[in-house]
């Protein structure tokens, strides 16, 4: 059965299904055992295991950066879909890397500065394609250290409006017997689903959460992400303001800068004032530019008069994000790439 499905089942889950052993889920999930490009499965329960759907997704094209990203364009097995992954290494450390992951094919909502949102929602990745997805990046590129690893779920698609999959490839993740990814090298970032904030802040592997905020009025969040409607700022930050979080743990607010449209030193007093009831960072992002785009990024002395107007405002913790992948389109925003015929 073509498919990713053997790779979203937990140990205990994968064992009862292949009637064998738990040692079947650590040679699917720790890719550095891998070989020939593939889990090391005996023969007989390498076939009970690919019976189950155990297929990887195939790199149909990688692309490197001047900085030393890669971006992978990655080709789901049974289906003509594909999805792309982030992987940037750090400039500080020894081999650290975020991995920048997809949890949908396209999306739905549509936020109107992003390039993915124009594909609309083609699909919901399952959870053994999400985790396929993250040990297909990892086997080719690395770390071969799951502790020099920060997962990001900031790629293609709302990881929100498909919950049930992210949380359960959240679980599989975390498990030691796999990777044993810590939930605080996980950050989910939403456009702000307000009943699955509540339902993530529920999980008892709970990654980080990051809000993406773009707008400190309601008008003008209507405008650049229709979700807004739904979901007003007001319901928002109360869901922010009521969500729990660990000893030291802060919610990333992401504010995605676009000159003459959210920009102004208003606009930051603003921003100031809605995150002032819950512990936080806030992440500016200078709007990544794409053909066609009616938006631009603002100047670096508006970027600066931002930045300064916010901490005139309310002591914060404010960070400014140099996008990685700009000149091979893997920076924020711009992950569009998802037609076979890409």
């Amino acid at each position: 059965m073509p498919g990713c499905d053997a790779f979203g089942l937990g140990p205990v889950e994968l064992a009862a299904a292949v009637q064998a052993g738990e040692s079947a889920f650590s040679e699917l999930q720790r890719p550095w055992r891998w070989r020939a490009g593939a889990p090391a499965l005996g023969a007989r329960i390498g076939e009970r295991v690919r019976a189950l759907g155990a297929e990887l997704p195939r790199v149909a094209l990688g692309r490197v950066s001047a900085d030393g990203s890669h971006k992978l364009l990655l080709e789901l097995p049974g289906h003509a879909d594909r999805v792309e992954a982030v992987h940037m290494p750090r400039a500080v450390g020894n081999g650290r890397v975020t991995l920048c992951v997809s949890s949908q094919v396209g999306c739905a909502l549509r936020c109107d500065f992003c390039a993915t949102g124009e594909l609309g929602l083609r699909r919901h990745l399952t959870a053994g394609e999400i985790v396929a997805q993250i040990l297909v990046a990892l086997h080719a590129l690395g770390p071969r250290h799951p502790g020099e690893l920060t997962l990001v779920f900031m790629g293609m698609g709302e990881p929100l409006h498909n919950f049930e999959n992210v949380a359960r490839a959240v679980g599989v993740l975390n498990e030691p017997r796999g990777l044993g990814l810590s939930p605080r090298r996980i950050t989910v970032s939403t456009a702000g689903l307000v009943p699955q904030i509540d339902a993530l802040a529920r999980l008892s592997a709970r990654p980080l959460l990051a809000v993406s905020v773009n707008a400190t009025t309601n008008a003008v969040r209507d405008e650049l992400m229709p979700i807004n409607r739904r979901y007003p700022l007001e319901l928002l930050v109360a869901a922010l303001e009521r969500y729990p979080l660990r000893a030291r743990e802060r919610i990333t607010v992401e504010y995605v800068l676009l000159a003459g449209v959210n920009d102004a030193p208003d606009d930051a007093a603003r921003l100031a004032d809605l995150c002032a009831g819950f512990p936080h960072q806030i992440n500016l992002i200078p709007f990544n530019a794409r053909p066609g785009s009616r938006y631009r990024a603002p100047t670096d002395a508006a970027l600066d008069a931002f930045a300064r107007a916010l901490l005139a405002r309310r002591p914060s913790i404010v960070t400014v994000r140099r996008s990685r992948g700009r000149d091979i389109d893997g920076a924020c925003g711009q992950l569009v790439a998802a037609r076979a015929s890409a």
